[in-house]
């Protein structure tokens, strides 16, 4: 059955952090796709957000050369702040029985109970949670007696059911903000080597982060 990874991000701009966890996690989870989607209006996030328009851009110039990743506009088409839960229900009610892997960071993973309808995510997709090598996870608290009941380290566990699993995967995590980025650039300092280079030719283009966000 085919197994798809959904990475959700305002992606503003899109990073070689981002793009190798997708990466290792689409290689050791042997996803047939990931899907990109660029956050709408993030409900958790202060300040300003550069046009979808552009950073939809940015992201068909990182991801050109990988097939296997694709991008997905369906939190900029709809209204609102863009909840994940309600993205995963719209993905379920296209592909309802295909197993979906919410792919998160560790950090976005213990912030789990802020989210809205956070109980609800497992009912729609699994969890693939991304960290560095000699992370423990927790014991404790809601996010720690979620794992406990829902972890697996079977990867065949995630193809054979569409949801309700929650797996952690290492992989390499690269230190790469976009806060700090857009700080950077606004500064007048290139960033070489955090970025490719096709995404720092549009964000040139358009001076997107020209003015304080």
């Amino acid at each position: 059955m085919q197994c798809i990874g959904i990475f959700g991000g305002t992606f503003d701009p899109i990073h070689y952090g981002h793009l190798r966890t997708a990466y290792e996690l689409r290689a050791k989870l042997a996803f047939d796709e990931v899907r990109f989607v660029p956050c709408g209006l993030p409900p958790h996030r202060n300040g300003s957000i550069t046009d979808g328009a552009i950073r939809v851009r940015m992201l068909e110039a990182a991801l050109a050369t990988e097939p296997s990743f694709v991008i997905d506009e369906r939190e900029l088409e709809r209204p609102g702040p863009s909840y994940t839960v309600d993205t995963l229900r719209s993905l379920r009610a296209e592909l309802p029985e295909t197993p979906l892997c919410l792919l998160l960071g560790m950090d976005a993973f213990l912030e789990l109970p802020t989210w809205h309808e956070w109980s609800r995510l497992l009912d729609l997709a699994h969890l693939v949670v991304a960290h560095r090598p000699g992370w423990r996870a927790p014991h404790a608290g809601p996010v720690g007696e979620l794992l406990r009941g829902h972890g697996t380290e079977s990867l065949h566990e995630l193809r054979e059911s569409s949801a309700g699993k929650i797996h952690i995967e290492p992989v390499t995590q690269l230190e790469v903000s976009s806060t700090e980025l857009r700080r950077s650039i606004r500064a007048g300092i290139e960033p070489k080597y955090l970025l490719p280079d096709a995404v720092w030719s549009i964000i040139v283009e358009t001076h997107c982060y020209a003015a304080a966000r």
